[in-house]
């Protein structure tokens, strides 16, 4: 029988009960009058509306491959009781901080603690039918694949089955199929789930009607790019000081301008001016090939002592806000290349420049998956994942790059 936790239903009310009303029966216990009043009553429903905008918002950041659920939670239900209390004060309600305090502390917690619950009582698992180009994914990890010998064996407790579905199927798998769908068990196609378990989407065989399955939702596309622009507005009056300070350091660091500019391909294959703190020394590069100087290598000896902190930190991407109020950028998106590797990767990568149809970004799905790279055959890695992010182009994936970016701030991932 099926663990009760593991039904979503009660993965919910659990939660509900135990955000909303443990600290309701706490209150009450202490101060029985006070838990009555209608400030407390306000504060129930709005924690009982944040706990409800937050499970779904963790519940759909989690699809997303490569995503650690511990890293969902906290952001998901800060998010979700953050605009809610923020509406409660603009509408000028009182309520009561410690219910709310509370409520988010419980919810954070309740989740934390079913997540390494249910990951000890049910491990992902996926019976694979052994038809077709499906051995490539025993290289994906954190999965427990099932094989079945025949169409008769008997199936364990799975979450799904993985099958080729473009293989040509013995009729016996295909009844096999057919019975596990009309039983509710879900059959996914091998291209499918390789692209949801590793977050990328393999450039070789892309077809016809695979280039109209990655076209970005055109709503999104344009809300976005208004978010953007006043994102960027934001930043450089409010951020204007710690520019100002950047700058400065990096004058009487070493000589030469503060701003670094380079030509880049942006959106649509048109170039443009990207802006940049700069973090190497300024030298001569005459006799240098225009295709070197666009490359940085790991431990390169340019770098000045600033220069690689404000690459470990992120901090040189700030005068990107310029870039974005020009339209010319995004916060997120395929990171744009120096044009003249660009023109590379075009003769030489199959499909590069269907990467241009969103803005290139300051931070992206590859960044924060692979980090900063060069070379080719890295390059042709990185277009896995700039596919993905196209195909999945959303607000919800767009968060998960930015939490991500966040931790690749603190850590430092993937500088050079």
């Amino acid at each position: 029988m099926r663990h009760p936790l593991l039904r979503l239903r009660y993965q919910l009310l659990g939660g509900m009960l135990a955000a909303v009303g443990l600290p309701f029966f706490i209150r009450l216990a202490i101060d029985w009058q006070g838990a009555v009043v209608i400030t407390v009553q306000v504060t129930i429903m709005a924690g009982v509306a944040a706990h409800l905008v937050g499970y779904m918002i963790y519940k759909r950041l989690d699809v997303f491959p490569g995503v650690a659920t511990f890293s969902t939670i906290l952001p998901a239900f800060a998010i979700s009781y953050g605009l809610v209390f923020l509406l409660i004060f603009f509408l000028r309600l009182d309520y009561s901080r410690f219910q709310a305090g509370a409520s988010f502390l419980i919810s954070s917690s309740w989740y934390f603690g079913l997540s390494v619950f249910i990951r000890r009582l049910e491990p992902y698992r996926l019976a694979m039918i052994p038809q077709g180009d499906v051995e490539r994914l025993m290289q994906v990890k954190g999965v427990v694949w099932e094989h079945l010998a025949s169409p008769d064996a008997r199936l364990g407790r799975v979450q799904g089955v993985v099958a080729d579905l473009r293989a040509d199927l013995p009729e016996a798998w295909e009844r096999f199929i057919t019975g596990c769908v009309l039983a509710g068990l879900p059959v996914y196609n091998v291209k499918q789930t390789l692209e949801s378990l590793t977050g990328r989407v393999a450039i070789e065989h892309l077809s016809e009607n695979t280039l109209g399955s990655l076209n970005p939702n055109q709503v999104y596309f344009s809300v976005k790019q208004t978010i953007d622009r006043l994102g960027a507005l934001v930043v450089l009056v409010l951020a204007a000081p710690l520019l100002l300070i950047i700058a400065l350091a990096i004058r009487l660091e070493s000589p030469g301008p503060a701003l670094f500019r380079q030509e880049r391909m942006g959106y649509r294959g048109k170039t443009f001016t990207l802006y940049k703190f700069r973090t190497m020394q300024a030298e001569d590069k005459r006799g240098i090939s225009d295709k070197e100087k666009a490359v940085t290598h790991e431990g390169d000896p340019r770098i000045t002592r600033l220069g690689r902190f404000l690459r470990r930190t992120r901090l040189d991407e700030l005068p990107q806000a310029i870039n974005i109020l020009r339209g010319e950028m995004s916060w997120i998106g395929p990171r744009p290349e120096p044009a003249v590797l660009s023109r590379w990767y075009e003769v030489e990568l199959p499909f590069y420049r269907y990467r241009y149809i969103v803005h290139p970004g300051v931070t992206g799905w590859a960044q924060v998956n692979q980090g900063h790279v060069n070379g080719l055959d890295k390059a042709h890695e990185k277009l896995y994942y700039d596919f993905y992010y196209i195909k999945n182009f959303s607000p919800w994936l767009d968060l998960v790059v930015a939490l991500r970016t966040i931790r690749t701030m603190l850590t430092g991932f993937g500088a050079k």
